[in-house]
């Protein structure tokens, strides 16, 4: 069986630390402060993303803005596709939405089915004030309207490629690579 093999790799631990620092000031300066903000990372790899950019934030602002993770298993609109038992994990916001601009943080921009379904997650749990989106990377072949409001590395991919952002919490290392499938 062909595995895919890693093409090029685009971002190193540094580069991932200088882009989420880079982030946080564009959110703190696009928000004039982060006194209303909190962040919700779409589970899986949205999650440390968004813990890392709260971090960063506190920071530069000396203020902690809440983090919340959001799955959007059952949002998904391939969800039999995926799998006869889909996994479902928790999703736990713990603070109200109501008077929030919420950042949604996930690691790669694709088609934009991701951000429909975590939209949809997220408007279930109540309305924010206002909602923003953050990516590691936008690879472009979009399928639905959507855009990310931060991103942190354009990338124009072929749809035979892939983009994967890698990080310790999950994957041991911090990196953003392509690979290439096989034919």
């Amino acid at each position: 069986m062909d595995v895919a093999k890693e093409k090029a790799q685009i971002l190193d631990e540094n580069g991932i630390r200088r882009t989420l620092t880079r982030i946080a000031h564009e959110i703190i300066e696009k928000n004039k402060g982060v006194e209303n903000v909190a962040l919700v990372g779409i589970r899986r790899r949205g999650v440390p993303l968004a813990e890392r950019l709260a971090q960063r934030i506190k920071e530069i602002e000396g203020t902690e803005v809440p983090v919340g993770t959001l799955d959007i298993t059952l949002y998904r609109d391939d969800l039999t596709t995926l799998s006869q038992q889909p996994q479902v994990h928790q999703t736990k916001v713990n603070f109200p939405l109501g008077d929030k601009t919420i950042v949604l943080v996930d690691d790669v921009l694709f088609t934009g089915r991701t951000a429909r379904a975590a939209l949809d997650a997220l408007i279930d749990l109540g309305r924010p004030k206002s909602i923003q989106f953050m990516v590691m990377v936008d690879r472009g072949h979009r399928e639905l309207p959507i855009r990310a409001d931060y991103v942190g590395k354009n990338l124009p991919t072929s749809k035979k490629e892939v983009v994967s952002v890698q990080l310790k919490d999950i994957d041991n290392e911090d990196k953003v690579v392509i690979t290439e499938l096989p034919d």
